[in-house]
């Protein structure tokens, strides 16, 4: 089949290699224009589009898909299908309507679990025990077309949801293209979602990845490894914010109870509370400055007795 992909993150990339690879023709990539990224904030083509011009694929980055030039040069290039992964933009019945076999996403959750934007990190953050991707053709509704096929993978105890997302993205790159031969020989229907287990993945914000010390340890630990790498969880200490790192949900303090947030530092760990006993630092990453060892971090700020992240 002839197909033009859409997608735009890093996430989306085995997805996109693993078509040029199969038996389709892969004659046009859909991202999102370029954006401003790193510290000197310099306009950055996304990774699919890095990937598809040196592939010499041509590459269409619409501020909307709705754009009648877009949707005009769409009709050109006469798709049988779109597969999408991680696009990032809602697509208007306009240009749903254009190829003749649809839009296919593949999505990063057992549908109709996690529908949205973020599922791999509501995933890991409600503490999932198993996962998975689906293929499935896009309606003007969130997330909720008929699916074509699953792929599952388990939640790993100390998966972050880069790690995560990572796998589910190498494991769904194969699905998608089965789903793309199910296509073309006519072997494959979708099936409707069922109406029970739905739930909702919102974009994680920068707000909800401050961690809540007041939370179990585990729900901490949840938390933190939900949002790495991105938005990346985050605290207070002495009025500046401090990136936290994986966390260890277990940490033994034996020398008093600590208050949730209060901190604790011996020669080589720092230790935090929460209402079901401390959690361990692993790293940290200052505000400004690099990612570095707790302990290291600690001896450097020399935590006063008493001293406790705060919510300001």
């Amino acid at each position: 089949m002839r197909l033009v992909f859409a997608g735009t993150p890093q996430a989306a990339v085995p997805a996109l290699e693993a078509l040029l690879g199969s038996d389709h023709e892969v004659v046009a990539v859909v991202t999102r224009p370029d954006a401003r990224a790193g510290r000197g904030r310099t306009l950055t083509a996304s990774p699919v589009s890095q990937h598809a011009q040196a592939r010499g694929i041509e590459v269409l980055t619409p501020e909307r898909p709705s754009d009648p030039d877009f949707q005009a040069r769409l009709r050109e290039l006469a798709p049988d299908a779109c597969p999408v992964v991680a696009y990032g933009a809602l697509i208007p019945r306009s240009a749903l309507d254009i190829p003749r076999r649809g839009w296919v996403n593949l999505h990063f959750s057992l549908l109709p679990a996690w529908r949205g934007a973020a599922p791999v990190q509501h995933a890991v953050m409600a503490g999932d025990e198993v996962t998975g991707a689906s293929t499935f053709l896009i309606e003007e509704g969130l997330d909720t077309g008929p699916v074509f096929g699953v792929m599952t993978e388990r939640i790993r105890p100390r998966d972050t949801a880069g790690a995560l997302l990572a796998r589910l993205a190498d494991g769904g790159a194969g699905l998608l293209v089965a789903t793309m031969d199910g296509l073309a020989d006519g072997s494959l229907q979708p099936v409707p979602q069922p109406a029970d287990g739905v739930s909702l993945a919102p974009k994680i914000e920068v707000a909800d990845a401050r961690v809540r010390w007041e939370r179990p340890a585990l729900a901490v630990d949840r938390q933190v490894r939900g949002c790495t790498p991105a938005p990346g969880a985050w605290t207070t200490f002495r009025g500046q914010r401090l990136g936290v790192l994986p966390v260890q949900p277990d940490g033994s303090y034996a020398d008093r109870p600590l208050a949730p947030g209060e901190l604790a530092a011996t020669k080589r760990e720092v230790f935090v509370g929460t209402p079901t006993g401390p959690v361990l630092l692993s790293d940290v990453r200052p505000h400004g400055k690099r990612q570095m060892a707790a302990g290291d971090w600690a001896r450097g700020v020399r935590i006063e007795a008493g001293e406790r992240f705060t919510d300001e």
